[in-house]
This record gives structure tokens, sequence and C-alpha cells, in this order.
């Protein structure tokens, strides 16, 4: 499908995507503007999210390929408050119409042992990766089943469809991510309501800075924030559960799980998997644990 027919498909369609301020968000909203979308873009960095939206919605027709009708909302989101993520898409709706897509996106990935990881900083990636994605699609799905139509996309992680040390806590948020959106898929879709979950490999963003991995696997598993916008539009114009980003990752998982687990371990040391988080730049890695520690 080109480019053209995805702007005639999603043209006017309202779409939220939460942890929007940057990153895979940042990039899922200027590419559902090129397609003509009405894109409301929720994050608890207030500040950053208004900003985003504003340049966002200042780039010229031309200059992003937009719909000219398309419309850019910045709003403040805390996808762990019930009351906060109701008013978020209630003021969607009051702002853009009726949601017709919700891109539950919003993540943290702090890294390091597991032994070494506070309690609170285990509740808080279960609360934003794991509950708020549970959060967001209930009160979407309950605002969409009347209607018999809707979509929610979950993004998930290739770290959803294994262990990858250094990430114990994350690991097990995507894996349940991934469980979770194949039972509400299996669900919803008699009522005329679509379930999908991306798995991005390793995304050049701030969350994944200082991961080392061996100069020949980078190509194979890592991807930028523009090329995962574009999978979860692809995905928006269809009904396929699980979409992996890049595509040739999906023949790569399927092959190592057909592996026994000392072949797949000895996969993992090989390309560097093993290793990737556990012994990623410390200097890297303090710049994001800062800003979480932060806000």
């Amino acid at each position: 499908m080109t480019s053209a027919d995805s702007a005639g498909i999603l043209a006017g369609k309202v779409v939220a995507i939460t942890g929007g301020a940057r990153g895979i968000g940042r990039a899922t909203a200027a590419a559902f503007l090129r397609a003509g979308a009405a894109v409301a873009l929720g994050d608890i960095d207030t500040e950053l999210v208004a900003e985003t939206a504003a340049e966002l919605g200042s780039k010229t027709t031309a200059e992003l390929g937009a719909d000219p009708n398309a419309r850019v909302l910045g709003l403040p989101l805390n996808v762990t408050d019930k009351a906060a993520f109701t008013e978020f898409l209630d003021t969607v709706e009051r702002e853009l119409g009726p949601l017709d897509i919700l891109i539950n996106n919003a993540g943290i990935m702090p890294t390091g042992l597991f032994v070494d990881e506070d309690e609170a900083m285990t509740d808080r990636i279960i609360d934003i990766n794991l509950r708020g994605v549970i959060l967001g699609s209930r009160l979407a799905t309950r605002r969409f089943l009347p209607r018999r139509r809707g979509q929610v996309i979950n993004i998930a992680s290739l770290a959803g469809t294994q262990g990858l040390p250094g990430l114990a806590t994350y690991c097990a948020t995507k894996h349940a991510v991934v469980g979770f959106s194949s039972a509400l898929h299996q669900e919803m879709r008699a009522h005329g309501v679509r379930i999908s979950v991306v798995l991005p490999g390793i995304v050049r963003t701030e969350l994944s800075a200082g991961a080392r991995l061996p100069g020949w696997v980078e190509p194979l598993t890592t991807v930028a924030p523009d090329q995962v916008a574009a999978a979860v539009v692809r995905t928006a114009l269809g009904d396929k559960l699980l979409v992996t980003v890049p595509r040739t990752l999906a023949a790569v998982l399927r092959s190592a799980q057909l592996l026994p687990y000392r072949a797949q371990l000895a996969v993992a040391k090989f390309t560097g998997a093993a290793t990737a988080f556990v012994d990623a730049d410390p200097a890297a890695r303090e710049i994001y644990h800062r800003r979480l520690r932060e806000q």
C-alpha cells in the first residue's frame, strides 16, 4: 500500500498517542499527520509535549506532507492515573472528535541488574509499562464498543519475546503486554474493535542509549523511530495482531524459539544480546536515568 493510499484511509481519523513528547511517540505523530489524521499527544512532560505539538503543528503542509486540515494537540497525561487518562481522552474527543485509534506508547526502560533495582523503580516500571497499557485499553475499548469500531495499538518490544539481562522488570512488562494484547484481540474482534501490538527491536532513542552490540548485529536489530512510526501506521490500516520492526525480526525470533534453551543462550552471547544492557555505557545510561529521577 502506498503512502497516498494511507493518507486516503486515515484522513480525518482521530489518533491519541501516549508518551508523545519524544522518540517513537513524536515520530508516530508526524507519520499520522502526514496521512491526514488529527493527532493528540499525551505526556507527563507537560512543557515538552506542548512544544512538540506546536512544532509539528507549525510545519507547513509542504514540509510535512500533511493534509491542511490535520490538527495536533499536546496535552498533559499521567498514564497511571485513571482520572488523568479519562480527562485526556475526554479532551481529545471534545477538541478533535470521536477517537478512532489509541496508541499506548508511554514506557520507561531503566537498566541494571535486578538485585540492584530499587523496589520503587520496579513498581514504577510496572505501573507505566503495563498498568498504563491496561488502563488505556480499558478506557478506549469502552468508548469503542458502542460504536463497533476503533483500534488500540500497544507498543511492546523485542524484549516482550525473550529475556534480556539488565532488563528483567522491563522484559516482564513487555511479555505481559504481548499476552494481554493477544487475549484482548480475541475478545474484541467480534465487536468491530481491533487490537494490535508492535514489537520494535532496539530503537535509537534515549531509552536505549549506551547499549553495546557488535557492529554486525546493529543493522539486524536496531531501528530508527521513523521506522517504528511507519510500522504503526501500517498496523492502523489492517487487523494484524503482532507486528515486528524490522519485519525480518519475525523470522529470526521464530527460529530462535525453536532452538533448545542452551542453544538460545549461546546465540544471545554470540549476538551480544546477553550483555548489551548489562555492560551498557554508564555515562549514556546515567543521562536517561537522571531524567527518570527528575520526573
